[in-house]
């Protein structure tokens, strides 16, 4: 555990506690969590308007910013990937994802902040590399918080200080970085209400995705959830036969259980699900799976991302050629599926999640 617990998970109830117990008026919570949120203070001594006593109460008792960025890398298409080092050496990704705005070129590119919610992650798809060291352990509130403030901060130092405002710098946040979401499920949902508080950074949770490989009942709990995220599920595979090769997570949830549990969602937060795809090279690219994939996303009114595989160091899968990515969206396409193929991005920081990490804690090879 760490020897200062973070400020970034506390809230106003959990902070006017505290300065009750050190003899501080409850008003100072309101002010510490606007420098926090809204003006994403750097160190102690910029919190201005707080008297030196309180400041030092605060640094004894808690970290302000509990991440080290240990290595940031931006490809040629400007994704920009941060590895992030926590109190206990474990490291995390997190991926900044830029794009035009088509309607409004002038206002700046489109910002897309990706987080993760574990270190590792247990789920064991084959064809991911977040997982094959297997799960670490889970973040917690304030570590999931701690690297949209970090990316925040960063964005930021790069913006002119005229186009600077108390609202977070990103257009949407997607939780589909390492890990498994709703496995981490309280973590992840008390990390978001404090996203989208109005003493936080008011962050609309319509802009928020959470991604999941298809945990049924985790998926049911979250429809029954007040916070209106949107939904992304990782179906990569059309049929059971398929889907069990390459996600164990089928076994457990085979799409007779995971498809209802989608339908309910939808059904309950009125909002169309995204249906994520990873194109596999001889796997799942086949014509049948295209209209398998059609008939289910029909039947949801889902959207489809369809992403070609973004190749990973010890793994043999390939992405297939550019023909047969266009065959299967065709496919979709000309069932009425609402659909998209995701172009590469970020393939030269080794974006895909998980890699980066493996990279920096694996030591390289002898030399033959």
């Amino acid at each position: 555990m760490p020897e200062k617990t973070s400020l970034l998970a506390e809230t106003p109830e959990s902070l006017a506690a505290f300065l009750a117990a050190g003899g501080q008026p409850a008003y100072r919570a309101a002010q510490i969590l606007s420098w926090v949120w809204k003006k994403r203070a750097a160190s102690w001594d910029a919190m201005t308007n707080l008297p030196k006593n309180l400041r030092a109460l605060l640094a004894d008792r808690f970290s302000l910013n509990p991440t080290d960025l240990l290595l940031e890398k931006k490809s040629a298409d400007v994704t920009g990937k941060l590895l992030l080092r926590l109190h206990d050496g474990a490291l995390v990704e997190t991926v900044l994802i830029r794009a035009p705005r088509d309607d409004a070129p002038a206002a700046g590119d489109r910002l897309t902040l990706c987080v993760s919610t574990q270190v590792g992650c247990a789920m064991g798809c084959k064809f991911c590399a977040s997982g094959l060291d297997g799960l670490r352990r889970d973040l917690d509130a304030s570590e999931i918080l701690a690297q949209v403030h970090h990316a925040a901060r960063l964005v930021e130092n790069d913006t002119p200080p005229a186009l600077r405002d108390d609202r977070l710098p990103f257009d949407n946040l997607v939780v589909m970085g390492m890990g498994e979401p709703l496995a981490n499920y309280d973590a992840t949902l008390a990390a978001l209400r404090v996203l989208n508080a109005p003493w936080g950074p008011a962050f609309g949770a319509r802009r928020v995705t959470l991604s999941t490989s298809g945990l049924a009942p985790q998926i049911l709990r979250l429809a029954d959830d007040s916070l209106p995220v949107r939904l992304a599920v990782s179906l990569h595979a059309a049929t059971d036969d398929v889907r069990s090769q390459i996600m164990p997570v089928n076994k457990a949830y085979p799409l007779a259980k995971l498809l209802p549990a989608i339908k309910t969602f939808a059904s309950k937060k009125g909002r169309m699900v995204t249906l994520e795809y990873i194109l596999i090279e001889n796997l799942n690219d086949s014509t049948r799976q295209a209209a398998a994939l059609a008939e289910i996303a029909r039947d949801l009114h889902a959207h489809v991302n369809l992403i070609p595989y973004n190749e990973v160091d010890g793994l043999a899968w390939k992405r297939p050629p550019p023909e047969i990515q266009n065959a299967f969206l065709d496919t979709l396409l000309d069932a009425r599926v609402s659909a998209t193929l995701r172009r590469e991005k970020g393939a030269d920081i080794n974006a895909a999640c998980g890699q980066l990490r493996l990279k920096t804690e694996r030591p390289p090879p002898p030399a033959a």
